[in-house]
């Protein structure tokens, strides 16, 4: 006995086996402190590694299950995990849906494209932003399938259409920005969804809701680029950010006329000693209505001087516009701008003429 005695102190007290148990320690907690928000990780690990996409769901199957409480006095927290996953979702853009059908198929959607759960509580507030111009038969698409996509997650959202008046370059980035500082004043949201207006999920496994930690890059299959990024550093498309992230990165630069600033607000991140998460079913099928779209095309990543040197001043404070109205739909926000020209812009018909130097 005094022999055993004697070795177990010995293995206990030696360097090596306190420190393997420290770190076995300190690992386990992590995880289960990431825990709290990251769900998708957590269903990473349930599903299969790689999902039969030939298998699909109606985005609306089930959704008639969320009927209004018996009592909303005793009302509960949603359950972290939603009853009615399916995993893969069937997306057609065979017919544009009507407003009228939409409506319909969403009867507890509220004015302004607002919802909160009937049947419990939801544990994530969440304000979707689209940047739009003369989008509509996106629009129409967009907002037929979003809507039962964010109820199945049981979410409380919002749904922000940033429209841009005139006819001047698109300017995808300051929209953005305008988006954030208006949700901002209506609530205190938990996470701000970007997203572009011609992008669908396709997986109800892919929670929109953000990482306590970093930004989650949440499109990272696109039917149209193949199902991959076109660079590692690529972060567009529909991203989730807290506002807390946004404004540590001073948002978007708003000086990015006809181009999309998603390389610009990577490198932001990186500058802020921030770092990307993607999200594991985040596969995405892009709407095409045979003209150009509202979201410029992805481009390489650029040099990244230009950003460094102008990141601090080009963004959220100095963010300029002007609102020209702010009107609640029956199945979103519809939030007006005019954001200007840009200060160099060539006049009409002159094209830029290129020197070889």
């Amino acid at each position: 006995m005094a022999i055993g005695k004697t070795m177990s102190l010995t293995r206990v007290e030696n360097p090596c086996f306190l420190m393997f148990l420290i770190i076995a320690q300190a690992i386990f907690i992590l995880i289960l402190y990431r825990g709290r928000t990251s769900v998708e990780f957590k269903h990473y690990f349930d599903q299969p590694k790689q999902l039969d996409y030939s298998v699909r769901e109606d985005v609306y199957t089930n959704l008639s299950l969320y009927t209004h409480a018996p009592d909303k006095m005793t009302i509960r927290y949603c359950t972290p995990q939603s009853p009615i996953h399916v995993g893969p979702l069937t997306i057609t853009f065979d017919t544009v849906p009507s407003e009228r059908t939409i409506i319909s198929k969403n009867p507890y959607v509220q004015s302004g494209g607002c919802y909160s759960p009937p049947h419990c509580l939801a544990r994530y507030k969440i304000a979707v932003i689209v940047p739009y111009r003369n989008c509509e038969k996106q629009l129409h698409h967009f907002l037929y399938y979003i809507h039962p996509f964010l109820q199945r997650q049981q979410l409380n959202y919002c749904i922000y259409l940033i429209h841009q008046a005139g006819t001047g370059p698109f300017n995808r980035a300051k929209l953005l920005n305008i988006g954030v500082r208006e949700a901002l004043k209506d609530e205190d949201w938990d996470c701000l969804l970007l997203h572009d207006i011609d992008l669908i999920p396709e997986n109800d496994y892919n929670y929109y809701i953000c990482d306590d930690y970093y930004p989650k890059h949440m499109a990272t299959a696109i039917d149209s680029l193949q199902s991959s990024l076109p660079h590692r550093f690529f972060f567009g498309g529909v991203i989730a950010l807290t506002p807390e992230h946004y404004m540590k990165i001073n948002g978007f630069p708003n000086t990015y006329w006809d181009r999309d600033g998603n390389d610009d607000i990577a490198e932001r991140i990186q500058i802020v000693r921030m770092k990307i998460v993607r999200s594991v079913f985040g596969r995405y099928k892009k709407v095409d209505n045979g003209q150009a779209s509202g979201t410029p095309e992805y481009s390489k990543r650029s040099a990244s001087l230009h950003t460094r040197k102008t990141w601090k001043d080009d963004g959220m404070n100095s963010l300029d516009f002007k609102l020209l109205s702010k009107q609640q739909h029956p199945l979103y926000m519809n939030i007006s701008v005019d954001i200007g020209v840009p200060p160099m812009l060539p006049p009409q018909g002159m094209k830029k003429q290129s020197h070889i130097l």
